[in-house]
């Protein structure tokens, strides 16, 4: 595990994979903002076969709100990013961005306080997609 990520492997489909993810997510009260194929990409633009995998921009809109309101330029670390790939072993991993590490970055006690309570939901979201 890096210092700005935290993730789960899974067994099963990766397409299903991908909507218990955007499901768990939406509990959470996140919703995926963007959803980049990275795999489709790598293949249409540099002709490379790659494993699939997904970046999924995941917002929160209440906290994102606070914390555009405690410092403007925190757009430039929005939004979550939330990453499913595949593994060569067929397994699914499903990687966060960790808003804690990320947010820390900011230096302001109000964006660090926001980045605690999105990790807390984003570990709550891993933990409901635990096997």
């Amino acid at each position: 595990m890096s210092n700005y990520a935290f993730h789960i492997t899974r067994k099963g489909t990766f397409d299903t994979i991908v909507q218990d993810t955007t499901a768990a997510l939406k509990e959470e009260g996140f919703g995926v903002l963007t959803e980049i194929d990275v795999a489709a990409t790598l293949q249409a633009k540099l002709q490379i076969e790659h494993r699939p995998y997904r970046i999924l921009g995941a917002c929160n809109p209440t906290l994102a709100h606070q914390a555009l309101e405690a410092d403007p330029d925190i757009g430039t670390l929005l939004p979550c990013n939330v990453v499913v790939r595949e593994e060569s072993d067929g397994t699914v991993s499903v990687l966060f961005m960790d808003p804690e590490a990320v947010l820390g970055l900011v230096n302001k006690p109000e964006v660090t306080a926001l980045g605690h309570q999105v990790r807390e939901r984003l570990l709550r979201v891993a933990n409901a997609l635990r096997d």
